[in-house]
C-alpha cells in the first residue's frame, strides 16, 4: 500500500513540483494551501507524513505544528522554510517537527528525508508488542486480546480493525480511514462492511460491560473510555 502524504504549501509552483514528484514515487498526496485547512486535514491522523511550509496564510506552520502536537497527533512532520538560521531550525525542531528543510531544496533530498522518517516510524511501530486502552490489551506477538481478565476471541479482520483503533487511541476514526487502513480500499465500496464488523467487534469487546468503542455521530468512531 502506498504512503499517504499531506503537503501544506501556499506557493503554487512549489506545491506542483512536490505533488508531481511524490505522486511519481507512488505517494498519495493531499494538499492544503493555508494553515487552517492543513490543520483540519492533518487532525484525523491518517497521514504517514506531513510536509509543512512554515510561512502560511491564515495560520502559520509553527501554530499548525503546535496544535497537532497538543492534540497528541504524532504524524512525522518536515518543515519547509526559507528561514535558515540555526535558531530557526532549532525552534522548528523543539516545537515538535521531526525534520527541517531549507528552501530552495532539491526534490531528491526531500524524498530521501520523507522516506527516512517513514522507516523510523515503521521501526518504532514494529518494536511495540503490546497495545492498550483502558483495561483493553492486545499482544501483537501472541495475537491475544484481553479486557481485564477476559480473553476475547477475534477473527483476523476484527483483530486488524481493533489494532487500527489501538494505534490511534482516543482519536475519531472516520470510515475513510478504516477503508484505507484496514481494508486497503481507496474508494467506498458502497456496502455496510464497516458497520457489520464494528457491530461484531463492539459486542465482543463490551460483553455487557462498560462500552469502549463509541460511535461519534456524523464523524466516525472512537476507542477509549467514555468522554
Amino acid at each position: 500500500m502506498g504512503h499517504k502524504l499531506l503537503l501544506v504549501e501556499d506557493d503554487e509552483a512549489t506545491a506542483a513540483y512536490i505533488v508531481k514528484g511524490m505522486t511519481e514515487e507512488g505517494f498519495t498526496v493531499d494538499r492544503a494551501d493555508n494553515g487552517r485547512d492543513g490543520l483540519f486535514l492533518a487532525s484525523d491522523g491518517s497521514y504517514d507524513a506531513i510536509v509543512l511550509d512554515r510561512m502560511l496564510p491564515g495560520m502559520d506552520g509553527m501554530a499548525v505544528l503546535g496544535a497537532l502536537r497538543a492534540a497528541k497527533i504524532e504524524t512525522p512532520v518536515i518543515i519547509l522554510s526559507a528561514l535558515a538560521t540555526p535558531d530557526d531550525r532549532v525552534g522548528g525542531l523543539t516545537s515538535g517537527a521531526d525534520d527541517y528543510l531549507v528552501k530552495p531544496f532539491a526534490f531528491a533530498e526531500l524524498l530521501a528525508r520523507v522516506r527516512l522518517l517513514l522507516r523510523k516510524r515503521g521501526a518504532a511501530e514494529s518494536a511495540v508488542t503490546k497495545l492498550t486502552s483502558a483495561d483493553l490489551e492486545m499482544d501483537l506477538l501472541s495475537r491475544r486480546v484481553k479486557r481485564g481478565a477476559r480473553v476475547i476471541d477475534l477473527q483476523p479482520r476484527e483483530f486488524r480493525l481493533l489494532e487500527y483503533f489501538l494505534r490511534h487511541p482516543d482519536q475519531v476514526i472516520t470510515r475513510t480511514m478504516l477503508l484505507e487502513g484496514v481494508w486497503d480500499y481507496h474508494f467506498d465500496p458502497g456496502t455496510n462492511v464497516i458497520d457489520v464488523h464494528i457491530s461484531r467487534l463492539r459486542k465482543k469487546l463490551d460483553d455487557g460491560g462498560e462500552p469502549i468503542l463509541h460511535t461519534i455521530r456524523g464523524a466516525g468512531y472512537r476507542l477509549g473510555p467514555a468522554a
